[in-house]
């Protein structure tokens, strides 16, 4: 393993034991849910918008490593951001991790966003990386409830 997968998984592994951004949003304008039933990741993710800018974002849940770190990081790239924003890191991160071929994302560039790169190693894990981002989807498009 070179020094750049070492620095990602010890991103993955910070991000799960100190989850940033983890507990609900009391006053959330938008909740959506999602679960992998095949695993029994689920994810809760709380938006509150300031117009069409989040203003705060939060999750709960219970998942495995990948999963929590993956909503973790997630909560602190759209954080402030507008919805076409947050809408445009949703899709980076599906490029990221299911596109043909591999997104370039740097650390330098990118920040941690870069560490979810490594999962697409480990195509099983890939529904666990972005249960995240589906449910941040869905709680902007104002759905509820999505399953993997």
């Amino acid at each position: 393993m070179d020094e750049l997968d070492d620095l990602y998984q010890e991103i993955i592994l910070d991000h799960n034991k100190h989850p940033r951004n983890r507990g609900e949003l009391a006053d959330a304008d938008r909740v959506a849910e999602g679960d992998n039933p095949l695993c029994g990741d689920e994810i809760r993710v709380f938006v509150k918008l300031d117009n069409d800018r989040i203003a705060a974002v939060k999750f709960t849940g219970e998942g495995c490593a990948i999963s929590k770190a993956s909503a973790s990081i997630m909560t602190q790239a759209v954080m402030g951001k507008t919805i076409p924003e947050a809408e445009a890191e949703i899709q980076k991160v599906h490029d990221l991790l299911t596109g043909e071929h591999a997104c370039e994302c740097s650390f330098d560039h990118d920040g941690e966003l870069a560490a979810l790169g490594g999962v697409r190693k480990f195509p099983q894990r890939v529904k666990c990386a972005t249960l995240a981002w589906h449910a941040l989807d869905a709680a902007l498009k104002g759905k509820g409830h999505i399953s993997e």
